[in-house]
């Protein structure tokens, strides 16, 4: 019988520069209102975004410099290995195992172009081994810390006693476009943030918790609602306003079936934990699994001190979720690119 991947241990870090979100209000004004008509209409979401600070590779007046790819990826570079490095080591002490002894490495990442990719470039300083199996995962946005999760449960099971790794980066500030005047643009710029999280995987022996099942959906004809479109500056947001509502329309059922396929349904899980995209979001899906209004709590409490950082935010929320006394069951899940959501579910050891 095969045997579960169990969740050894898990770490979340954010670079130095914290950014208040009512100096971004003021910096994006300065920016943005003489070149928009409706820009004071739309500069309301600083305030209703229920962000009160976030985390950034670079001080905040960086970001509003003539910027292109050279430097968005310079940052990436400097910025995203030193996270990788941070989170990567305080997974591994707190797992008190030794990087030399990590088998496999799965490090997410979708906010800038690296190859050599992150896990590489910090093999030598971190001490991984010279056979050290490393996967490299870009495109998944803000479903990869979920659906890296999956994928490195599955890479654990497949090889029973062998440690992997995995390491999700986002440096989701990258692409703050002062030179792209659109409504996307402004409420990303008042929504991400940059951070990391890292979990260590094993099966066949004891953890925080098992990776009991996991599963996504894709819905057709979707790719315009969320993604990354790219020019000679750099990346730039894909928003769909839809997604609220297209989250409060579809969201259960996906995930009903998801859960279906194993045997299980919503009422066997005791916590659902979500990637707290926005606080619309939010009451979108405690609307549609008939939560109760503010029920997602430590999401919002993320997103309070975080803002959305893509991938990584969905790993924060499990963490505060396991400190705070695990459930019996946890279902993990995020929406992303594609346009696909993605659930992992988890049975805690205690």
């Amino acid at each position: 019988m095969p045997q579960q991947a169990s969740l050894v241990s898990i770490a979340t870090a954010v670079p130095p520069h914290c950014i208040e979100q009512d100096d971004v209000a003021v910096a994006a004004r300065r920016v943005f209102s003489g070149n928009i008509g409706d820009y004071e209409h739309l500069a309301r979401v600083f305030k209703s975004s229920g962000i009160r600070q976030r985390h950034a590779v670079r001080p905040l007046d960086w970001y509003f410099e003539p910027l292109g790819w050279p430097e968005r990826t310079e940052a990436y570079l400097d910025g995203g290995c030193q996270l990788f490095f941070d989170v990567a080591t305080k997974a591994l002490e707190a797992a008190d195992i030794d990087a030399a002894e990590v088998d496999t490495v799965v490090t997410v990442s979708s906010t800038g172009i690296a190859t050599p990719s992150l896990e590489a470039r910090v093999a030598s300083r971190i001490g991984f081994r010279a056979d050290i199996e490393r996967v490299p995962v870009f495109g998944l946005g803000c479903a990869g810390g979920v659906s890296g999760l999956s994928l490195a449960s599955r890479l654990a099971e497949s090889r029973p006693g062998t440690i992997v790794l995995l390491v999700v980066v986002e440096l989701c500030s990258l692409a703050f476009r002062p030179d792209t005047l659109t409504k996307a643009n402004i409420v990303a710029t008042a929504l991400f943030g940059d951070g990391a999280a890292a979990c260590v995987l094993r099966a066949g022996e004891p953890g925080i918790a098992e990776i009991e099942m996991s599963g996504q959906h894709l819905w057709p004809d979707t790719l315009d609602i969320m993604g990354w479109s790219v020019d000679p500056q750099g990346l730039g947001v894909i928003f769909d306003r839809a997604i609220p509502p297209f989250a409060e329309t579809h969201m259960a059922p996906a995930v009903a079936a998801i859960l279906d396929r194993v045997g299980l349904t919503i009422n066997d899980i005791d916590r659902i934990a979500f990637h707290p995209g926005g606080t619309k979001v939010l009451s979108a899906l405690e609307r549609a699994f008939d939560l109760g209004q503010g029920a997602l709590d430590h999401e919002r409490a993320i997103l309070t001190d975080y803002g959305n950082m893509s991938a990584p935010t969905a790993l924060f929320v499990l963490e505060r979720v396991i400190q705070s006394g695990p459930p019996s069951r946890v279902l993990l899940t995020a929406m992303g690119p594609g346009f696909t959501a993605t659930c992992v579910s988890l049975r805690s050891a205690t």
